[in-house]
Parts: structure tokens; sequence; C-alpha cells
């Protein structure tokens, strides 16, 4: 069961898997730092295909019951000992992207910049959003079409009121879209 306030999971990839000996390690981790074990298995419930998750301080330890310093008490020793690395997201460090298993790809940059490059699931508590008042009432998104491989988007209806102005025949701009493979349809 998920902590309150976060969606469900999806019925796919319902079980992590560990090696014996990491499966031992973790068992002397949650002996000698229940804390730590404790948020090492709230990220193994959560990373899915991603080996990361990113999630502010405030909102793990609010989605674990614990307390802020605890939190912070629990990710020194899981960094310290090797089980997860932290990877700060912008300048203030309030979040983060901890990263599990795999090593993040550095790729560098003519001017010297290095930046990492991965996927992940990201959590974030509504109470610290600026515009928390309004989540509930926001104005839906606008959706980008999904196109198969193959398949190209053609404008249709009237468009914007002017100045805007319908494409002359044939020379319809490229409009932005998600390619979906027949795969993910079946997700």
């Amino acid at each position: 069961m998920n902590p309150p306030g976060l969606p469900d999971k999806t019925p796919r990839g319902t079980w992590v898997q560990t090696e014996r000996e990491t499966h031992e390690a973790w068992g002397q981790l949650s002996m000698r730092q229940p804390a730590a074990s404790a948020l090492l298995h709230f990220f193994a419930a959560r990373v899915s295909d991603h080996n990361a998750v990113v999630i502010s301080q405030r909102a793990l330890a609010k989605a674990t019951g614990m307390s802020l310093s605890t939190v912070k008490r629990g990710l020194a020793v899981l960094r310290e000992g090797q089980w997860i690395e932290v990877r700060r997201i912008g300048p203030t460090g309030t979040a983060a992207a901890y990263v599990l298993n795999d090593r993040v790809a550095w790729h560098g940059r003519r001017d010297g910049l290095r930046y990492s490059l991965f996927s992940a699931a990201v959590i974030i508590d509504a109470e610290e959003q600026d515009d928390q008042q309004e989540l509930e009432s926001q104005t839906p998104l606008r959706k980008l079409p999904k196109l198969y491989r193959g398949e190209r988007q053609l404008p249709s209806g009237e468009g914007m009121p002017p100045p805007s102005e319908p494409a002359l025949p044939g020379m319809e701009p490229d409009l932005p879209e998600i390619h979906i493979d027949e795969k993910e349809e079946t997700r």
C-alpha cells in the first residue's frame, strides 16, 4: 500500500529483484540503520524502469512519515554506503534525484560543464507548489497528438482568430507531435 497522498502504482513491475549478497547487506542495513533501510525500500518500490526517483526531502519525509532530520541522516547513510547516488537539481538542493543501481552517464560539453542524463520517477507534493490553491481547478493543458510511425499530422479546424491565417495548401508547417510505438500502446 502506498503512503497517503501518493498515486497508486501501475500493475506493471510489481516486484523488485536483488542479488543475494545485496539482499543480505540490505538486511544488515535494516538492523543497523532502520530509517535508511526504509528509505531504500521507498526508492526501490518506485524506481520502475528508471533507476531514479526525483523528490524533495520535505516530500520524502511526508511520504515516509519520518522527520526531515531523520530523512537527511538516512540519505547520508545510503550515500556513504554506496546504496544511492544523489544528484542535486538546481542550486538550492531542495530537490534531488536519488539514483539506484546504475551509474549515471555524463556527457561533456565544450564549455566544460557536465550534465547527467537519466530517466526518473518524479514525486512532488502539492503543498510545495506555489499554486497549490488552484491545483484542483486548473484549465487542462493543451495536448499534442499521438501519431504512429509514418503517420503525418494535418491541420484542421477553423484555427485561431485573426491575425492568424490558415496555411496555404501544400505549405503546412511541421507540427509538434509525440510518436508512439505499437509496444507502448499495450502498456
